[in-house]
């Protein structure tokens, strides 16, 4: 979706538009808003499922279910966020709180959205076969399917944080600079060297070391009638046309010898390496831990925040004592359909 025509659906937003969210979180840019605008939608879209929840007991408990289960939901964020905060900080992550908060708002509004998009499917089981065990588990069922899904953005949207280099520590290594005596001084087209074999006449058995003269002088010391004696033999190098002034890599305006090695050239390219494995940093690993650690949080407050549904064969309470745990009543329910 183009960015010059937001949609007024935050969720229409995230769902066609997510790399445009990942981007905004990473430039950290209107966040307060954005996430202003995730948690109206998420806390309207979690009453209309709540209500839906405790309409199998009674019309009071819709209402209170309507007011729980946002609260459920925001009460776990508040009790897990700087838990995940506190980790990207001491592994070197540089996230700030609003763009940790909008991170998981995201994961939160797609969850949200989903469950209350599959309100009409718990209300017409309600209406249908109302029994109380399976409406129960079928509602979990529903629930957590959304909450897979929502994680599933939280995760998609680190990735992308981590592509950017916000999970990684900041390094302030600069590139070094290419000293200037490491630059050889430009060399003249006139001054194209000829290769000069000598050897000194006091010395028995030396070896003749090349000697650098230039053409013009070569060509000087032949036009006087001067001859190279035995021990010196003149090669003129080629005229300075047949020298190219460009070659491969080389930046214009740059004049460098064609012998000049390419690894010291200032405008080599740096090797690139190749096979090597990419490392999932710490913070991306503490995110499924923190993503266990809110699933076990939410669940046992939802257990104390109880009832949401509301056996048909109790009177209406707004909580209830604390005895047991979720997952011994999960299984309890199957054991009993």
């Amino acid at each position: 979706m183009s960015g010059d025509r937001p949609s007024p659906l935050v969720i229409e937003r995230i769902l066609r538009d997510r790399q445009g969210i990942w981007q905004q979180i990473v430039a950290d840019g209107d966040l307060n808003a954005l996430t202003g605008r995730m948690l109206a939608s998420s806390a309207v879209a979690l009453a209309c499922y709540g209500a839906v929840l405790g309409a199998f007991h009674s019309p009071l408990m819709a209402l209170t279910s309507a007011l729980k289960l946002p609260l459920l939901f925001l009460v776990t964020l508040a009790i897990c966020l700087p838990t995940l905060y506190l980790f990207n900080l001491v592994f070197g992550a540089r996230l700030s709180v609003r763009q940790s908060l909008a991170l998981v708002m995201v994961a939160i509004t797609v969850t949200s959205m989903l469950a209350v998009a599959f309100a009409p499917i718990s209300l017409f089981f309600l209406i249908t076969a109302p029994d109380y065990g399976f409406f129960k588990l079928l509602n979990v069922a529903i629930l957590t399917l959304s909450a897979l899904v929502g994680l599933r953005f939280l995760t998609g949207g680190m990735q992308v944080l981590n592509d950017h280099g916000l999970l990684a520590p900041a390094t302030g290594d600069a590139p070094a600079a290419v000293p200037a005596s490491a630059v050889p001084a430009t060399v003249p087209a006139g001054a194209v060297p000829a290769t000069v074999s000598a050897g000194s006449a006091g010395a028995a058995g030396a070896v003749a070391e090349p000697v650098a003269v230039p053409a013009g002088a070569a060509a000087a010391s032949a036009a006087n009638g001067a001859a190279p004696d035995a021990t010196t033999a003149v090669t003129a190098a080629p005229a300075p046309g047949q020298v190219p002034t460009q070659w491969s890599g080389q930046p214009s305006g740059a004049s460098f010898a064609p012998g000049y090695p390419a690894a010291q050239r200032p405008w080599g390219s740096p090797p690139v390496r190749r096979g090597e494995p990419t490392q999932r940093p710490a913070s991306m690993t503490l995110l499924y831990i923190w993503i266990l650690l809110f699933g076990f949080v939410g669940t046992q407050l939802a257990w104390t925040l109880r009832p949401f549904f509301g056996d048909p064969d109790k009177d209406f309470s707004l909580f209830r004592s604390i005895d047991g745990n979720f997952y011994a009543e999960i299984l309890r329910t199957i054991a009993n359909l």
